[in-house]
């Protein structure tokens, strides 16, 4: 009997263990979490905070392109743009079509003077969302500086179809960031 009752003791308890975990949250679940408590900081301004929960969320999922994206936006703002170009780097390491990362990381190589290379992004970026009509103001205006005027004036005239505020003057400037990305 001292055997059967040690065996459905350790029954109970293994029972009583199970449903311990039962309400623990996935991974997924932690990662989204922290991101959305770095974009409620991010969006308040609070970036050392947004840092934080950033990183929170990459250690529940280290593929989480959003974290990584929103990093690389605070290090732009922040005025660093070869740490915020790793982060976006990242980003499109896990998602090769993700329009926010092409749209910041080409603004970046832009500045950097890699005009050709912020060309090719744009266009990923247009490929990946065709309705981004910054993209295409942005790439006209790379565009009209190397000379594809007539490229240029299709690229203005399809982002002012998608946005009517995007007309070009003769001195435009570029569009500069796209918002904080949010959870899945």
């Amino acid at each position: 009997m001292g055997r059967s009752f040690r065996v459905l003791a350790l029954f109970l308890l293994a029972l009583t263990l199970a449903g311990c975990g039962a309400g623990a949250k996935s991974e997924a679940d932690l990662s989204s979490d922290a991101l959305n408590r770095g974009l409620k900081a991010h969006n308040a301004g609070n970036f050392d905070e947004a840092t934080a929960a950033y990183f929170e969320a990459l250690s529940h999922d280290a593929k989480n392109k959003f974290a990584y994206f929103n990093l690389g936006q605070i290090a732009q703002t922040q005025k660093k743009p070869q740490v915020a170009e790793g982060y976006y780097r990242s980003a499109l390491e896990i998602d090769a079509r993700f329009g926010a990362a092409l749209f910041n990381l080409a603004i970046i190589r832009s500045d950097a003077g890699a005009k050709t290379e912020a060309i090719d992004l744009y266009r990923r970026d247009i490929q990946a969302d065709a309705n981004n009509g910054a993209a295409y103001f942005n790439l006209g205006l790379l565009l009209r500086d190397t000379g594809a005027t007539a490229e240029a004036n299709q690229m203005f005239q399809k982002a002012q179809q998608l946005d009517s505020r995007l007309v070009p003057p003769a001195s435009a400037s570029p569009v500069r960031s796209a918002a904080p990305s949010p959870t899945r």
